[in-house]
């Protein structure tokens, strides 16, 4: 028995849902798979131009799995949460392996695989194969929440459990994709995180927000991220127009990408002629004699999930290469262009 809920739920998207995405509507799990990891903490404004970009150079899976790593992180450059890249180029090389590049079909199988939870999971077994698996995401929280006056907070154990079971109590079993989408859809254009249109809602009648006053109350979200505070000095040194760069290792932010000479602080030093000395000669080794110039650009603040950077990027050009960095990598200004870094610095190098 379909509900009232998704009875109109499914009128509205035949009648007036005309969100245009390039994968709406797509069969092949690959390029919805790619899509939903692409998403993943990314607005579709956002990430519409990259999933053509990677449609268009890797079409099928077999050409993602063959990419060089480099060559990926290049092309994410600017998506951030790297971690999203890593894991889809992993799942890609997993694929063509072990299943001849063929995407399980059944919703355990497709959970089993790096990167993918149950609601990308969901998403790819109801749009690619038809299965009834609801998708939860912060849309599906929002418009439940509103229409059946779930005050349950969505963030805590129980209130995920709980609308899981009303997203499956909803969906509309022989048409799964095509509801799951309709239901991300009126999240995104109807019943929006603020300014809901309300007034022109066709399930106006049955919400319970809106009849008790509650649109801007629901949903309820009780966990405040603590963002730990950090102070990130990159040093561009700059000897025969060659820069030295380094790449980021271990379980960090950025993990992969490329950076400059990093030194990092618990808070922005108070004496920079004082500090620079400490770096450049006491760490480095450099002679006065083997510096040019030094240049400190104002601090710019960059916020992440759960951390906030306060970013310095200071310009040193060199006499002499140091030997404390004469095995590093150098690289021309032309060449910095081809290795995949943070955005702040992707921005950074537009002024360089």
């Amino acid at each position: 028995m379909i509900s009232p809920f998704t009875q109109l739920l499914l009128q509205w998207n035949k009648t007036s849902n005309d969100r245009p995405m390039p994968w709406k509507g797509e069969s092949d799990p690959y390029k919805i798979w790619l899509s939903e990891i692409i998403l993943q903490q990314t607005r579709v404004e956002q990430g519409w131009a990259y999933y053509e970009k990677f449609v268009k150079k890797y079409p099928t899976i077999f050409q993602l799995a063959k990419a060089k790593d480099e060559q990926v992180f290049k092309l994410w450059e600017g998506l951030g949460y790297y971690n999203r890249c890593r894991n889809l180029l992993h799942t890609a090389r997993y694929i063509v392996k072990q299943h001849k590049g063929f995407f399980p079909k059944t919703y355990d199988e497709l959970l089993a695989l790096k990167g993918i939870g149950p609601y990308t999971a969901a998403a790819i077994a109801s749009f690619a194969f038809n299965l009834p698996y609801a998708v939860v995401d912060g849309n599906v929280f929002r418009v439940f929440s509103r229409y059946y006056g779930i005050s349950l907070p969505i963030d805590t154990g129980e209130g995920i459990k709980y609308f899981n079971q009303v997203a499956a109590e909803n969906l509309a079993r022989t048409k799964a994709g095509i509801y799951n989408q309709a239901l991300m859809d009126f999240g995104a254009t109807v019943c929006k995180p603020s300014a809901p249109l309300c007034s022109a809602c066709m399930l106006q009648k049955g919400c319970v927000a809106f009849a008790t006053n509650q649109t801007n109350v629901l949903p309820i979200k009780l966990k405040q991220i603590q963002k730990k505070k950090r102070q990130f000095d990159f040093f561009i040194f700059n000897y025969k127009q060659q820069y030295m760069i380094q790449k980021r290792g271990g379980e960090d932010i950025w993990a992969g990408l490329y950076q400059f000479y990093l030194v990092q602080n618990d808070a922005l030093p108070k004496d920079n002629t004082l500090y620079l000395n400490q770096v450049l000669q006491q760490q480095l080794g450099m002679a006065k004699k083997d510096i040019l110039h030094a240049l400190i650009s104002k601090p710019v603040n960059q916020l992440l999930t759960h951390q906030q950077l306060t970013v310095r990027f200071i310009q040193v050009a060199l006499k002499t290469k140091p030997a404390a960095l004469s095995k590093a990598l150098w690289v021309t200004k032309s060449k910095l262009r081809t290795y995949p870094f943070p955005k702040l610095i992707v921005d950074f190098l537009t002024t360089l």
